[in-house]
């Protein structure tokens, strides 16, 4: 598929998306947001497709929130739409069964925060900043960052990042756990690439699922999500997969997985 603001790269069974807005710092335009909902339906739908990396073009920015000449002209109603818009949009991210890593090469300021914190792992550069500073434009965050920031970091460092609008670096976004790993710029995506080839050679149906039963936990009270977790666990007892790793295991050989 082609996009007029992202691009999209192959790697074997996961691909690497590009915000492709430099110029802009990669701001989140509703051109940008509508191609997001394009790539991640398709990464969806492609049974090929395993995974996937979302970083910024460039060297300065993930994403540096969002386009201010579309949002200048938002009013009551126009902004609802908008904030659902986004809201949907990261949405699919987040709930998306296979694993997505951010690869936070620069700013990732308000909506690209909001991006960055709908995917499931946050790798960051040396030089990554985060923040949600929409306060200092007279509005709130409105893709989903007074939701997952407080889950991430706790109610009240969310609150006072919020209500300051104060940036983050990428060693104060590690130790707080906004961000999972801070690498130097020249590193970022080679360890993004690492860290995916980890997770792409276990076992597929055990990937997803265990990435169904961590994602639900945040929704579900935990007997539920106890509940959740035995059915899910009793799946995958009964794959192909499951006897390949345990008998590889025994055996003291490296499990050949078919994703059966």
């Amino acid at each position: 598929m082609e996009y007029s603001t992202l691009s999209v790269e192959r790697k074997g069974a996961y691909v690497i998306i590009r915000l492709n807005r430099p110029e802009a710092l990669n701001a989140l335009s509703i051109a940008l947001l509508d191609d997001l909902r394009r790539v991640i339906a398709e990464v969806e739908r492609d049974d090929s497709i395993r995974g996937a990396i979302l970083t910024g073009a460039g060297e300065k920015a993930f994403a540096a929130g969002a386009d201010i000449e579309e949002l200048h002209e938002l009013d009551g109603y126009t902004g609802k739409e908008y904030s659902e818009r986004g809201q949907s949009v990261f949405s699919m991210i987040e709930t998306l069964e296979k694993p997505i890593i951010a690869a936070v090469n620069g700013f990732a300021l308000g909506g690209g925060c909001e991006l960055a914190m709908s995917c499931h792992i946050r790798l960051a550069s040396e030089k990554a900043k985060f923040g949600q500073p929409e306060v200092n434009l007279g509005i709130i965050p409105g893709f989903g960052g007074t939701q997952r920031l407080a889950r991430l970091i706790g109610v009240g460092r969310a609150i006072e990042y919020n209500l300051t609008g104060a940036l983050i670096d990428a060693t104060t976004a590690e130790r707080i756990g906004l961000a999972n790993h801070v690498y130097p710029a020249d590193e970022l995506m080679n360890k993004a690439e690492e860290m995916m080839s980890t997770i792409l050679s276990k076992g597929p149906i055990a990937t997803q699922n265990t990435l169904r039963a961590t994602m639900a936990s945040v929704d579900l009270e935990t007997e539920k999500g106890m509940e959740y977790e035995a059915n899910l666990f009793g799946e995958t007892c009964g794959t192909t997969d499951f006897k390949e790793g345990t008998e590889a295991f025994l055996e003291k050989r490296k499990a050949v997985f078919i994703g059966e």
